[in-house]
C-alpha cells in the first residue's frame, strides 16, 4: 500500500509531538552517534526527551576509505560520488538495526534528521582572493537513507545557512537556546569534537545578546597525531600527553596565524588544523629535535590556549560564566585541566548535568533543527549578516 508522503509530512506540522532520529558523524570518524528523541511542540516551546542513544563504531576499512578524501584538495572525484551512496546506505542501515535493537517499528518515527560526513569546508576568510564564498560539503545521501528506512529524512543543513549568507556553521546556537538558556547564570555552552565551538547564553535571556563561533582547533591535531605516530584513534585518558612537555616556542608558533585574529563568528576545519600545519609550525620554530610525547603535549595545550583567547576576548572575570562541556575533548582531563588554568575564571561542568550525555548533544541539536524545519520555525537568535538564523535541511521523501 503507498503511503502520501507529502500528506504526511503536512500532517507532522500539526503534531504535538514528533519522534525524530538525529544522526551525528563528526570529523573524528569515530563513528555514527544515533539519537532517538521526542520533541514536544517548536520554536520557544519546544520540550525534548532522549529516549535512547548509540555511538555505532565504523570499521577501519570503512575509515581508511573516507579519509582518502578528508580534507584533502585533490581527490578522486569517483571515490566521493561512491562514498556519498556509500555513507547513506550504511546510515540507513545503521537506523534500521538500531530500531530493530530498540523494538521500534520504523513506522512509528516520524522523522530522521542526518548531518552527514563533512568531507571539505571551505570559508572564503581561510582563502586566497577568489570569485568564490563560502563553501562546505557533507556526503552521505539523504535520499538512500528514506528509501532504506521508509522514514522522511532531512539532511545537508549547513547549505542553507551558506547560501543565506553564513559559513555553514557552528549551527549549534538555535539547540543550544532552546534547551539550555537559563535567567540564573551566564552559560557558555562548549563543544569541544574535531573543532572547538562554542554558543553564548546570557542570563537574560537576550535573543540578540546570544551568539556561537568555532575558536580553533579541538581534537583534530591530537587524534591525527595519535593515528600517525601510536596508531590509536585518539589519546586516550592522555595518557600520552601526560608523559611530555609543553614547548613555548613550538606553542607560539602554532597561535601564530591569522585566523586567530579573526572577529566573531567565524568557522574552521581540519582543511587548516592538521598535522601539515603542525609540521610547518615545528619547522618554523626549530623544535624538530622535541619528543613526540612533548609535540602532543603542546597539541594539547594548543587545544586549550585557542579556546581561552576567544574565552578572554567575550568575556570577563565578572561575567561568572559556567562552562558546559561536550564532545570528544570532554574525556580528556589533561586537557580540561589546560582549559581551567588558562582561562582562570567562571565554573566547569559536565553538560550531563543538564540532563544531556555530551557525546549525544550534536545529534540532538540536529533532531531539533530538522523539527523547525518541518514545523515553519525560524526564530531570530543571534542573527548577524555571517550567521543567518534560516530552516534548514532537505527534505528527503522515502
Amino acid at each position: 500500500m503507498s503511503t502520501n508522503w507529502v500528506q504526511r509530512l503536512y500532517k507532522l506540522a500539526t503534531h504535538k509531538q514528533r519522534l525524530i532520529i538525529g544522526l551525528m558523524s563528526g570529523t573524528s570518524l569515530d563513528g555514527l552517534d544515533v539519537s532517538l528523541c521526542k520533541v514536544e511542540g517548536f520554536g520557544l516551546d519546544t520540550k525534548v526527551k532522549s529516549l535512547q542513544f548509540e555511538t555505532v563504531p565504523y570499521p577501519t576499512e570503512f575509515k581508511n576509505e573516507i579519509r582518502k578524501i578528508f580534507s584533502k584538495k585533490n581527490v578522486d572525484l569517483e571515490q566521493v560520488c561512491l562514498e556519498n551512496e556509500r555513507i547513506g546506505n550504511l546510515h540507513g542501515d545503521i537506523i534500521n538495526q538500531l530500531l530493530k535493537k530498540w523494538k521500534i517499528k520504523n513506522s512509528d518515527v516520524d522523522l530522521i534528521a542526518s548531518h552527514g560526513q563533512t568531507i571539505f569546508h571551505s570559508p572564503k576568510r581561510l582563502r586566497k582572493k577568489d570569485s568564490y564564498g563560502n563553501a562546505t560539503l557533507q556526503i552521505g545521501d539523504g535520499d538512500h537513507i528514506a528509501l532504506k528506512t521508509q522514514i522522511i529524512t532531512l539532511s545537508d543543513f549547513r547549505q542553507k545557512h551558506i547560501a543565506a549568507g553564513g559559513e555553514g556553521a557552528p549551527l549549534a546556537i538555535y539547540g543550544d537556546y532552546l534547551l539550555f538558556k537559563d535567567p540564573a547564570e551566564n552559560r557558555i555552552m562548549l563543544n569541544i569534537g574535531g573543532i572547538a565551538n562554542f554558543t553564548y547564553l546570557p542570563s537574560s535571556i537576550n535573543e540578540n545578546g546570544v551568539f556561537s563561533t568555532d575558536v580553533g582547533p579541538g581534537n583534530t591535531m591530537m587524534d591525527q597525531f595519535m593515528q600517525k605516530h601510536f596508531n590509536k584513534s585518539a589519546d586516550f585518558e592522555a595518557l600520552e600527553a601526560k608523559k611530555g612537555a609543553v614547548d613555548t616556542a613550538l606553542l607560539a608558533t602554532l597561535l601564530n596565524h591569522p585566523f586567530f585574529d579573526k572577529g566573531f563568528p567565524k568557522t574552521t576545519g581540519p582543511e587548516l588544523f592538521n598535522l601539515s600545519y603542525l609540521e610547518k609550525a615545528i619547522q618554523k620554530s626549530n623544535t624538530g629535535h622535541i619528543t613526540l610525547n612533548n609535540q602532543l603535549a603542546t597539541l594539547n595545550m594548543f587545544t586549550a590556549k585557542c579556546i581561552e583567547q576567544a574565552i578572554k576576548k567575550c568575556f570577563m572575570p565578572s561575567d561568572n560564566p559556567v562552562f558546559y562541556l561536550s564532545g570528544g575533548g570532554i574525556h580528556n582531563p589533561l586537557l580540561i585541566e589546560n582549559l581551567k588554568e588558562t582561562i582562570g575564571f567562571g565554573e566547569f561542568k559536565n553538560i550531563n548535568s543538564l540532563g544531556i550525555n555530551p557525546d549525544e548533544k550534536e545529534a540532538i541539536l540536529f533532531a531539533l533543527l530538522a523539527n523547525e524545519t518541518v514545523c515553519g520555525s525560524a526564530l531570530k537568535i543571534g542573527e548577524t549578516k555571517d550567521n543567518p538564523q534560516v530552516l534548514m535541511g532537505k527534505i528527503s521523501l522515502p
